[in-house]
């Protein structure tokens, strides 16, 4: 008996045992398989990231062709309608294909070097543009080195470091089976208002030097996006080209709706023809206040940063584009384009007791022309868009009754734009000239008005002339000079005008 007892207990002990090792052992395949899995990912992701890069370089390589073949149908026609001109013609065309073929090298070396990896081991890759600006401004302006409102009073000369940017993009994993994205961009102009306010978003930022410009993160499949941001309007896509005025767009507070704002949205593109298209896109965006809102009253409960006009009635705003999009217009791929866009946001102030509605609405173009020539505009019809860099930096006025020590106040409508042609001499050097204007309605403003008043107060008309040469002389380096005509006209008194001469030099990595 003693020892069946004992041939038992072995018995079970082995089985016991062999069952243990199997199941460890299945464990160990598991864990083998899963980590064959992740490494058959990664694999097929660097696939598709080296399958992306070679079509871009093909892409480039059937640019630099093309270029040749059109540089040489160029010179052929030249010499057979004149031999007197064809040496002056053939040295063109060929000037002309190595400037092409310089800064498309230049772009391939680029795309050629190796990327960042981020802690996820997707690629990420550190953009940047290192920017010295120098200004000279014959009469006051609000900010000497960004101006965007002329002043009585003499003028200022000097230099800035502040508009150079940083920016970082990103690469990440195939998700429901779109590409996912992000990318961030950051400057050191981050600076409170002259008025101690801190509450806008994206022009006086509570930051003392590193600002955050613009973000975004999305996922996008064939024909459709969906994405969260930090930037300026979807019905106000395009801005006018310059290097002096960075931190600050161009023509911004006059006709630019540039303002970074949080948005959620999604586009979806429908094809019509090979050659037309059209991109249907709508997002929610939450708007801040311009820097003229009166303070929030005094309450028993004390926040850093009070919610503003927008987020108090608890409404977010909406915006739509339906844009039209036509062939490719350069080497650059950018597409002719026209958009109508619209815009409608509650807003409540519980300063004044009172709400108001923000609305807009929007037309946008891009066309390429002959002659190299190139023309963009956007021009809007709205109210209280002082939030979106309209209104004359103002949603709406008020006052007081001092019997009743009641506000009175009255959103402010609003119209402006601004148009820019460009002509691209060269892939090294272009020319800008444009004209913007925003333009709050006087009538609505002049029973308002402060007397012995700020400038920004009684503000009702503001427009730029501008003009510009960029150069480029490798795609790393760009160089220019630039003039601009700012004039303001307040609802009381004399207007205020300032020639503005700047200087740009940049360095991107």
């Amino acid at each position: 008996m003693p020892l069946l007892v004992i041939f038992f207990g072995t018995t079970v002990n082995f089985v016991y045992s062999q069952a243990t090792s199997q199941e460890n052992l299945s464990q160990e395949i598991q864990k083998l398989t899963a980590a064959m899995a992740r490494t058959q990912t990664q694999l097929e992701e660097s696939q598709r990231q080296l399958d992306a890069m070679r079509k871009q370089l093909s892409e480039l390589q059937r640019q630099m062709a093309q270029s040749g073949a059109n540089a040489a149908t160029q010179s052929a026609s030249a010499s057979s309608s004149s031999s007197q001109a064809e040496p002056e013609a053939t040295s063109a065309a060929i000037q002309d294909i190595r400037e092409r073929q310089a800064m498309q090298e230049s772009q391939i070396a680029t795309q050629d070097q190796s990327k960042v990896e981020s802690a996820s081991k997707y690629p990420i890759k550190v953009t940047g543009l290192l920017l010295l600006n120098g200004f000279v401004n014959t009469s006051a302006v609000d900010m000497a080195a960004t101006p965007t409102v002329a002043l009585s009073g003499s003028g200022s000369t000097g230099a800035s470091v502040r508009q150079t940017l940083i920016g970082i993009d990103a690469r990440g994993p195939h998700l429901f089976g779109a590409r996912s994205y992000a990318d961030l961009r950051v400057d050191f102009d981050g600076s409170p208002a002259s008025d101690g306010s801190t509450t806008y978003s994206g022009y006086n930022a509570n930051a003392p030097w590193l600002r955050l410009r613009t973000a975004h993160a999305g996922l996008q499949w064939g024909h459709t996006e969906a994405y969260f941001s930090f930037d300026r309007p979807v019905f106000s896509p395009d801005a006018p080209a310059s290097l002096t005025a960075v931190a600050i767009p161009a023509l911004a507070w006059s006709g630019n709706l540039w303002t970074w704002n949080p948005q959620v949205g999604i586009n979806q593109d429908f094809g019509l023809a090979d050659s037309l298209g059209i991109r249907l896109q709508a997002a929610l965006i939450d708007v801040g206040d311009p820097s003229l809102s009166p303070p929030a009253p005094a309450s028993g409960i004390t926040t850093t940063t009070p919610p503003n006009s927008a987020e108090e009635s608890r409404w977010p705003g909406v915006e739509a584009r339906i844009k039209l999009l036509g062939s490719t217009g350069n080497s650059n791929n950018d597409h002719n384009h026209i958009g109508i866009g619209g815009y409608f946001a509650p807003h409540y102030s519980s300063f004044l007791g009172h709400g108001f509605n923000s609305w807009a609405g929007t037309l946008d173009a891009r066309l390429v022309l002959p002659a190299r020539l190139e023309f963009t505009g956007n021009f809007y019809r709205g109210q209280a868009l002082g939030g979106l860099g309209g209104g004359a930096y103002k949603d709406f006025v008020y006052k007081r009754d001092p019997d009743s020590t009641k506000y009175y106040f009255r959103p402010l409508d609003d119209v402006g734009g601004w148009i820019q042609l460009k002509e691209r001499l060269s892939e090294r050097l272009e020319f800008n000239t444009a004209f913007g204007i925003d333009n709050a309605f006087a009538k609505e403003l002049r029973s308002y008005a402060v007397p012995g008043g700020t400038t920004y107060q009684n503000l009702s008309r503001n427009h730029t002339y501008t003009g510009n040469v960029i150069y480029s002389p490798s795609a790393y380096l760009q160089f220019s000079v630039e003039y601009r005509s700012l004039e303001s006209f307040p609802v009381i008194g004399l207007p205020a005008r300032s020639n503005i001469i700047g200087l740009g030099a940049g360095y991107k990595f």
